[in-house]
This record gives structure tokens, sequence and C-alpha cells, in this order.
């Protein structure tokens, strides 16, 4: 070979592998990305409350007197339980007491007249029959014989009148004591004081209509707790009783109660115009559980719509718009984007009905710079499966 074609021949050598380290030294690098496998796995489609809901008695009742007047007796103190029929409060009633008293003397007076103008009906009476039978056998005029039996009638009237006098103070004392019953609080049921407005010597004032007044007593039955949580409107028409729901609290991080929608609202409530809420009633399903849970708690429930087991599934993040995912390509290290059919979902897995199979990886990192298809990726260190 002539010298000049050697140097040619080396010259466009060295040319070339200067070309090639320069354009592997300035080609792009893979982006790290991180991967999930598509696994099988169990997915729920949930609802969860749009605003704070909030544990409620099944019993609560804000008792006030009927009438207003001076606190007499006030046998309660908050937080004491107390039994269904328990008198908690009295107003000043010595009035009525003694009204009562004077009804009750009627009462006894009516019945002694009872006794008195009873017994003299039946001598009366005893004494006509007497003197027919003398007037039959011609010892005594038909005109005594009327004036006996007359003197029986007004006497049995006297009778029947003296009985109608006791009914009437019978009344009267019932009339009294239904009065005196307006004095006096009477635990309808049994439960925890939680408040009390007011206190010994102090006049209390019932509500006048439409001017509302803090009640007197604020009774709970903490017995037996329920959830009541506002729902979207949208989701209303998927909600039926029965689901199964679970509920957490604020109070109790990380403790999960297990629950049942009870009953749903039949109206909806707007809080404000765009907030327009059902609210749902959830039991607890086992109530010990919720033994010694605060009225006024706040609580979120996630109600279960449907579940599938060992489903084929993707972390819900995965996706972007239009249920499309991004495919990693082993073979090449490039990203493919994929169409997938989703089923049930929620913010956790989303179902895969069409589109990948199981073991395939996907990007779950789609926040970072440039990760899109067609670009070169490198999986990070430890990039693992959704399991």
């Amino acid at each position: 070979m002539k010298p000049l074609v050697r140097r040619s021949l080396i010259v466009f050598v060295v040319l070339a592998l200067a070309a090639g380290a320069i354009w592997w030294l300035s080609r792009p690098k893979p982006i790290p990305v991180r991967l999930v496998e598509v696994a099988r796995g169990t997915v729920e489609a949930t609802l969860s409350n749009t605003r704070a809901g909030e544990i409620e008695a099944c019993q609560r009742t804000k008792l006030s007197t009927i009438i207003g007047g001076r606190i007499d007796y006030l046998g309660v103190k908050e937080g004491d339980r107390v039994q269904a029929g328990q008198v908690l409060l009295r107003l000043w009633n010595e009035d009525q007491e003694a009204r009562l008293a004077v009804n009750r003397a009627q009462l006894e007076t009516a019945r002694k007249r009872v006794q008195e103008a009873c017994a003299q009906a039946d001598n009366a009476e005893r004494e006509a029959a007497r003197q027919e039978g003398l007037f039959e056998r011609k010892f005594v005029s038909a005109s005594r014989v009327e004036q006996a039996r007359t003197e029986a009638r007004a006497r049995r009237a006297a009778c029947e009148t003296a009985r109608a006098d006791t009914r009437t103070a019978e009344a009267q004392i019932n009339a009294t004591s239904t009065d005196r019953q307006r004095t006096v609080l009477i635990a309808p049921f049994s439960g925890t004081v939680a408040k009390i407005t007011g206190e010994l010597g102090e006049y209390s004032t019932p509500s006048p209509p439409g001017v509302p007044t803090p009640p007197a007593i604020d009774l709970i039955d903490d017995s037996c707790l329920y959830v009541k949580a506002p729902m979207d409107e949208i989701d209303a028409p998927k909600i039926h009783p029965g689901q199964p729901t679970r509920v957490t609290l604020d109070a109790l991080p990380g403790k999960v109660f297990e629950a049942r929608v009870k009953r749903i609202a039949p109206y909806i409530t707007a809080v404000e115009k765009q907030a327009r809420t059902v609210e749902v009633d959830i039991d607890f399903a086992n109530p010990e559980d919720a033994r010694g849970l605060l009225v006024g708690y706040s609580a979120d429930a996630e109600i279960v719509l449907a579940v599938r087991e060992n489903t084929l599934r993707v972390p819900t993040s995965t996706l972007r718009e239009g249920n499309r995912v991004l495919l990693y390509r082993a073979d090449d290290g490039l990203l493919e984007e994929r169409l997938i059919k989703a089923g049930v979902a929620n913010w956790e897995f989303t179902e895969v009905l069409e589109g990948l199979a199981e073991g395939e990886r996907i990007v779950a990192s789609l926040e970072r710079e440039g990760v899109k298809a067609g670009a070169r990726v490198r999986p990070e260190d430890g990039a693992g499966a959704s399991r």
C-alpha cells in the first residue's frame, strides 16, 4: 500500500473514532424513572364524604320547662349518668302543691258525701218498698206510698250528684298535677347530662315561638352512636342501605371502624351554592367498638360500592389523561404510550380490563421532566411491583 493511501486511511479511522466518541459523549442520557409492575390484587370502588362528618347519638334531647320559673331543685350536674324517669330539675311550685292539697281535701269531702247521700238513698228505697207492702195490705194510703217513692228518688239523685262531685274533684287533682308537671324536667331515657343552663335559684325561661334560647338540660344517650356524613349529591344514587363502610376519626388516627350505611336522607342540603350534599347515616357494625366515643367527634366515612378480588390492577397515580399509561420496553429502554380499559377504581388502585398484561412495568414518576412516549429511560434502583 502506498504511503499516501495508508496515511489517508489512518486519518479517516481516527476521525471516525473521534466522531463516534463525540456522539457517544454528547448523546442524551436515559432518564431515571420509577417503575411499578402490573400485578393482581384487590380493587375497591369507594365514596368519601365531601365535608367532615360527625358522631351523633341515636337519642339526644334538649329539655326545657314548659313555663318559666325559679329553679328550686337541680338534682344533676354535667357529666352525670341518669336513668329514665329520674327528676332532673324542678321549678318553684309551692303554690301548685298548696292547690293540690286543697283538691285532695275536696276529694276526701266529696267521698264522704257520697257515703252519706248514698246511704240515705238506700234507706229511702227500703222505706218506699216497705210502704208499698203496707199499701197492699190496706194499712197506708196511696199518697203515703207516692211520698215514699218521691223521697227515695230524691235521695238517689243526691247520691249520684255526690258521686259526680267526686269525679270533679278527681279531675281537679289531675289538672293540678298536670300543671305541676310543667315545672318539672324528667329524663325521657337513660343517658348522660351533656350541659346544664342555669343554676339553683336562677330564673329559667322557656323558648318563645321563633326565639330559640338555650335548653335547661341537654341529655345524650351515648350508649347508641352513629355517624352522620355529608356526601356529594352526584354520588347519592350510588348509595344504598347496607353498604359496607369504613369510619376513621381525627381523634383516633390509624384506627378504622367497620360500619354500614343505615339511611340516606330523602332531600339535598345546600350549605353553600357550590356545596350540595346528601346526609348519610352510618351505623357501627360493632356498637361496642364505638363505646366511649364523644358525641361531636369529626369523622370520615368511606363507603365501599364494589370490590374486585384478584384482579389486574395499576396504581391510579400512574394513569394519564384518557386512561393512558407509559409502558417501559426493556429491550430498547424506550417508553411506549398504551391505552387501557379501566374498571373499578379508587384513589389508590384502578382495575385493568384491557391493554396491559401481568408482569409488564409502567412508569410511576410521571412528574419528571422529559418523561413521555418515545423517551429513553432507565429503571431506578429498587423499582418494585405494585402489590
